[in-house]
């Protein structure tokens, strides 16, 4: 199996899902709990609720195989994205509700994890500058949209609910103030969510590492609380009404970011 799928489009906007994929190989689940093979922890159907994307000529980048195997949102030397706050490792040892993922003894090793970022990580990163670099030899600017979801209610991360649109540009670093102040105003423009800017999720690695925008390209995470669109617990299902609605306002803040790289 791939490690990405990769849909390839024109407009100056990729939209990345580092954490879709669901896929654990055999010798990885042998491994696992119970539990942890439900994958609880995957961002649910986003790329789902991002199917206009290709409708406006984006590349899509999306993962097969799940973050347990291992973040493609961390950085390679498992330093915290969040100094002083709870972090999930490269390879996680739990899930958000600190159940174990493996069995007694079966935790990957050093060599184990070394594999993994060979194997899975490595060639996921080196799409996503493959196709920046492709896309910034057509346009002056270039946009990454990092797209993920989450529960609404996780202790381990944030007290009480999540605002249901977390932005985050790694505290200004990611993308220009202009463009963060235009995504922002959208998000706060739909009356029937709440929005943080750089709050609990400023941006994860990916977001953090591609960005340049003093070489025009910018980046802009999306944190979605999964209760706008789903089930929070299992099976996870999708609810199509609810999704439409939240997808619509995903969509106006995408474009209003695209009107400002255009622009």
């Amino acid at each position: 199996m791939d490690v990405v799928r990769v849909h390839r489009g024109d407009a100056p906007l990729i939209v990345n899902f580092p954490h879709v994929g669901i896929h654990l190989p055999a010798n990885i689940a042998d491994t696992m709990t119970p539990l942890a093979r439900h994958v609880p922890d995957t961002d649910w159907h986003v790329d789902r609720l991002y199917g206009f994307a290709k409708d406006m000529g984006a590349t899509t980048i999306a993962s097969t195989h799940s973050r347990y195997v291992i973040d493609l949102n961390r950085a390679p030397d498992n330093k915290p994205l969040y100094p002083g706050a709870e972090n999930t490792e490269l390879c996680p040892l739990t899930t958000f509700d600190h159940e174990p993922i493996y069995l007694p003894g079966q935790e990957p090793d050093q060599a184990e994890v070394a594999r993994r970022i060979e194997t899975f990580w490595t060639p996921y990163h080196e799409t996503i500058a493959s196709e920046i670099d492709r896309l910034r030899q057509q346009h002056d600017k270039v946009l990454l949209w990092d797209g993920h979801s989450i529960r609404s209610e996780v202790p381990r991360f944030f007290d009480a609910r999540l605002p249901d649109f977390n932005l985050g540009t790694g505290d200004g670093i990611a993308a220009a103030p202009e463009l963060a102040e235009a995504v922002l105003a959208s998000a706060e423009a739909e009356n029937a969510y709440t929005t943080a800017y750089n709050g609990r999720f400023k941006g994860g690695y990916i977001t953090r590492n591609f960005a340049n925008p003093t070489n025009s390209v910018h980046a802009i995470q999306l944190e979605l609380s999964q209760i706008t669109y789903m089930e929070e617990t299992l099976p996870f299902r999708y609810l199509p009404e609810a999704a439409a609605q939240v997808s619509g306002a995903i969509e106006r803040m995408v474009r209003t970011a695209c009107d400002w790289i255009t622009g």
